[in-house]
């Protein structure tokens, strides 16, 4: 029985998009769906698989270990590495999205910014959005998924979990740390976290 040569669909999308002028680094290492479309001036860098109906626009980054399926990436995005895009994620003009993000359903604003290890879900980002390292949108209770809103130049704080449905109105900040389960509003500080204790002189006890 002969054997079918997986590699030679790759091949050729692959010389498609040289042609067009996509910088590939470590070619043989790159995936692409039948559908992919990509514009122009963009980098891929290796191990990266582009999975069904996924489209992206000009000078376009998209570091290595990155995946990505169902999603729009607009102009001047930067992406990865380690970064996953899941189905229905737009990703806007000038936004970045850093190592070990998870997107999923949402729309990025333009020029706003998840670096580090987060979990955005079922939401809608403004622009010109910090979101710190270590954020969860809680969109899940174990019955429904909910939304979660935060409007424009809203700064996030590290390790903070966002807990749907949840609206943070314009230019707010979210103090790391804290579990957010009611709407902020606009140019408000929310913070939920305890008070730090301090024990002076305090000594382990021995065994």
């Amino acid at each position: 029985m002969k054997q079918l040569n997986l590699q030679n669909p790759q091949k050729k999308l692959r010389n498609k998009f040289y042609k067009l002028g996509v910088k590939m680094i470590g070619p043989e290492t790159i995936y692409f769906s039948k559908d992919t479309k990509i514009g122009k001036n963009v980098t891929i860098e290796p191990y990266v698989v582009f999975g069904k109906k996924v489209k992206i626009g000009n000078s376009v980054t998209i570091k290595s270990f990155s995946h990505l399926e169902n999603c729009k990436i607009e102009n001047k995005v930067d992406i990865g590495p380690y970064a996953r895009i899941r189905p229905g994620a737009i990703l806007k003009e000038g936004s970045k999205v850093g190592n070990f993000v998870e997107i999923k359903k949402s729309t990025l604003g333009k020029k706003s910014k998840v670096n580090h290890l987060t979990y955005i879900g079922d939401s809608v980002i403004g622009k010109s959005v910090n979101v710190g390292a270590g954020t969860i949108t809680c969109n899940y209770d174990g019955v429904k998924k909910s939304k979660t809103k935060i409007k424009d130049n809203v700064f996030i704080g590290s390790n903070s979990s966002l807990v749907a449905p949840l609206t943070i109105e314009e230019g707010s900040v979210i103090g790391a740390g804290s579990v957010i389960t009611k709407n902020v509003r606009k140019k408000s500080l929310a913070l939920t976290r305890s008070l730090q204790t301090e024990i002076k002189n305090y000594r382990r006890k021995s065994k």
